[in-house]
């Protein structure tokens, strides 16, 4: 049973170790446009901050694929698919045949359709050719403006300031930011912290017109204000890479329709990750690409699995500072109770969101402390009971709840 998977991202890389875990004898071919074996996109922030050299940015050690029994095509073009005869094209010249296969072909950067986007010196981050070309650029130490104020903006903003690139701006379109992660508490605590470190901010502005002779010196925004610019780094968010699916006929829409065993408009091809589309959502979350790969690959081996969904959850470092969101953030409409804490003079924000008893969403900026139990509760939907306000203490001890469950 040969098993081709398009893509060597964490969705494609987790389907193939899965299924080889779960089967032995599979044939797995892995096939990547990239030349380079998989890393975690997050190391590339690293990497840019300094922080992590090139040579540690890979997930696994050399030979890690062979010992898998993994044939990884590293630098290949696949440029057809026939889904009748289950084949793919690459580099026009080769032909592959399988039994099944997985689209993970991933997401490209959304570039906001404006004058002057294809400009020196504009970039964006999602390759390591991406992380180096931007690397060069700045050496040279020009005024940095960020378009985008969410998890990767504020991140790529915080790497350039700690290369030492002291004029670093964030452009936001919304009046706050991290508008997917935070409420305005959150936000505006988060953005008086990162304002501490040295970065600047603009929020409620559209760019639309990134200008300059040759290379960019300005940015025009709609309301008829200015901000001078020697580099600019687009982080508006991605787009689902569907052309090869659309052309061979697959059903799309934002990302290429799965049901919920993950499998595609056509029988034995199915699709995760940031291409996927369940049930109307596309996640651009790390999570979810990992849940989706495991499915998609006990399904592959015939032990079939249902996918019901991921609750968006992400624990992380945001620019140095630990923030966990999960689930609903900013509840509307009626039946839901919200407690929160906040500590403007340490940096501290928590909020709990309940219905009907159930915690459905929380958010835990500038402590880690509990993050983990919190994700584990929301994604549970659990009803905390009598402790429900005792969660926000600092010192609180989860394993009380183990008495009500």
């Amino acid at each position: 049973m040969r098993t081709i998977i398009l893509g060597n991202g964490l969705a494609g890389t987790m389907t193939g170790r899965t299924l080889r875990e779960l089967d032995s004898s599979a044939e797995i071919t892995i096939i990547s446009q990239e030349k380079y074996p998989y890393y975690p996109r997050p190391n590339l922030i690293d990497f840019l901050a300094g922080e992590l050299p090139l040579n540690r940015l890979f997930a696994f050690p050399p030979g890690w694929a062979e010992k898998q029994k993994l044939e990884i095509r590293l630098g290949k073009e696949v440029t057809g698919l026939d889904v009748d005869e289950m084949a793919v094209e690459i580099d026009r010249k080769e032909r592959l045949k399988a039994d099944q296969m997985v689209l993970a072909t991933g997401a490209s950067p959304l570039l906001p359709a404006i004058p002057g986007i294809d400009r020196k010196g504009v970039f964006c981050l999602r390759t390591i050719d991406d992380a180096v070309s931007l690397l060069e650029f700045l050496s040279t130490g020009p005024e940095v403006v960020v378009l985008g104020g969410g998890l990767l903006g504020l991140e790529i903003a915080r790497a350039i300031h700690k290369r030492g690139l002291k004029q670093v701006t964030v452009v936001e379109y919304f009046n706050r930011l991290l508008p997917r992660q935070l409420d305005e508490t959150g936000a505006g605590l988060l953005q008086s912290q990162l304002e501490k470190m040295g970065l600047k901010f603009l929020l409620g502005k559209e760019a639309v017109e990134i200008s300059g002779q040759e290379a960019v010196s300005l940015i025009k925004f709609k309301d008829g204000s200015q901000l001078t610019a020697g580099a600019v780094v687009v982080a508006s968010g991605i787009r689902p890479r569907l052309e090869l699916a659309v052309k061979a006929g697959l059903a799309s829409n934002r990302g290429v329709v799965v049901d919920d065993f993950l499998q595609t408009s056509r029988p034995g091809i199915y699709a995760a990750g940031d291409v996927a589309e369940h049930r109307g959502r596309i996640y651009g979350l790390i999570p979810a690409a990992f849940d989706q790969a495991r499915t998609v690959a006990y399904n592959l081996a015939g032990q079939i699995k249902k996918y019901e969904g991921s609750i968006p959850a992400n624990t992380l470092k945001v620019a140095g500072l630990f923030l966990t969101s999960a689930g609903l953030i900013s509840p509307e409409g009626e039946g839901f109770e919200v407690l929160s804490k906040l500590d403007k003079e340490n940096g501290l924000y928590k909020k709990l969101i309940l219905k009907d008893g159930q915690l459905v969403g929380a958010i835990w900026l500038g402590s880690k402390k509990g993050s983990q139990e919190i994700t584990r509760l929301v994604q549970a939907q659990k009803n905390p009971g009598p402790y429900k306000s005792d969660l926000l203490a600092d010192d609180f001890d989860f394993s009380r709840l183990n008495s009500l469950y």
